[in-house]
């Protein structure tokens, strides 16, 4: 009987270890799958957040192409608790010019918000032609409770673009990050 129970007492002891190195295989995958995730998804241009290809320098000695006039429509799509819309609803520019423009968003709850906007263009010919210098969509932006914020975008419009482009829509959708963000922003605000 003796011989039996030393024997079970073994093949726990070797289960539970095996169970033990599967279990930190598991965390270890786990650990290693999000900076795996992102980079895959950086280097396949999906669910990509902050939209590093955006982002370009000022231009130097461009050349302003005054010929051509094209209008820049601004438009602001929210999902979330909150205003969010451009000051002026079109543009005219000259491609090659630096213009801002500035987006308006207000948080209409009682807590912070961690939130994040992403940018589209129409048409879809345009997107390698609009060059933006400064964008709040460059990063997660934090509202405190009831604030308001004017956001500025800086941009041209490269001369490169198609002749028979004479209007483009530039767009952004304005979203909340994650349920986890948003409650430790909510438990931020109650401890002070």
């Amino acid at each position: 009987m003796g011989s039996i129970s030393q024997r079970v007492r073994r093949l726990n002891r070797s289960t539970l270890g095996k169970l033990v190195v599967v279990a930190v295989v598991m965390f270890g995958f786990g650990y290693a799958l999000v900076p795996v995730y992102r980079q895959i998804c950086e280097v396949l241009g999906i669910n990509v957040l902050t939209q590093k290809g955006d982002f370009v320098a000022a231009p130097v000695n461009s050349q302003v192409d005054k010929t051509r006039s094209i209008v820049v429509e601004l438009d602001g799509n929210s999902q979330g608790p909150w205003r969010f819309r451009p000051t002026q609803r079109s543009i005219t520019v000259h491609p090659g010019e630096l213009v801002t423009v500035t987006y308006e968003v207000v948080n209409k709850q009682g807590r912070a918000i961690k939130a994040q906007a992403i940018p589209s263009y129409a048409p879809q010919v345009v997107t390698p032609h609009f060059k933006k210098v400064e964008c709040f969509c460059f990063q997660e932006q934090t509202l405190q409770a009831n604030e308001a914020r004017q956001m500025p975008v800086v941009f041209f419009i490269d001369p490169a673009l198609p002749r028979e482009v004479k209007n483009i829509t530039l767009s952004y959708t304005f979203f909340e990050i994650g349920g986890a963000v948003q409650t430790a922003a909510a438990g931020a605000g109650k401890v002070q």
